[in-house]
């Protein structure tokens, strides 16, 4: 079997707020399965634009209905893959240099919808599982943590100035 190995396009879907902050890039994934199961590339170095500089790799979760935010590094950009179940990512702009100050953007991440995320140093992020069952995140950041100096600054949640509400919104 021949399979097309060519970086997919970008094109940003899950998202519901436009435009996309500046220096934000989204790559839908592909997932190419047979009958032995399925394979999906995350990440590669020649996907043009998002891909400057490889630290680490890890993984985190999150329970259901539980929110781990806000952070942003001043150092390092961040590249998100839900890869089981669903979260909801969500990216806010404070850079007060930036064209995209102030706004906010929301990614539908996971099962159904395979994206990659690039999140670039400054940008609030944090994200919500809003599945019934635990999601698993894999981040590709392009700095090592770095355990007595951490690059990583860090907001409440909910009380905070940050223009956004964590409540599931019906209609």
């Amino acid at each position: 079997m021949s399979v097309d190995i060519s970086p997919p396009a970008p094109l940003p879907l899950g998202i519901r707020a436009k435009p996309l902050i500046d220096g934000v890039k989204v790559v839908k994934l592909r997932c190419i399965p047979d009958e032995r199961g399925r394979l999906m590339e995350i990440l590669r170095s020649d996907w043009e634009g998002m891909f400057d500089k490889f630290g680490q790799c890890y993984m985190t979760t999150g329970y259901p209905g539980v929110v781990k935010a806000w952070h942003f590094h001043e150092h390092q950009d961040d590249h998100f893959c839900v890869v089981h179940g669903t979260m909801k990512v969500v990216l806010y702009d404070s850079r007060d240099d930036s064209p995209t100050k102030g706004v906010v953007n929301e990614f539908f991440m996971g099962d159904k919808n395979p994206i990659l995320v690039k999140i670039p140093a400054f940008v609030h992020h944090g994200f919500k599982t809003i599945s019934e069952h635990e999601a698993l995140l894999i981040n590709l950041p392009t700095n090592t943590y770095n355990y007595s100096e951490p690059d990583e600054l860090r907001e409440h949640p909910h009380e905070n100035e940050i223009p956004y509400d964590w409540t599931r919104h019906d209609g």
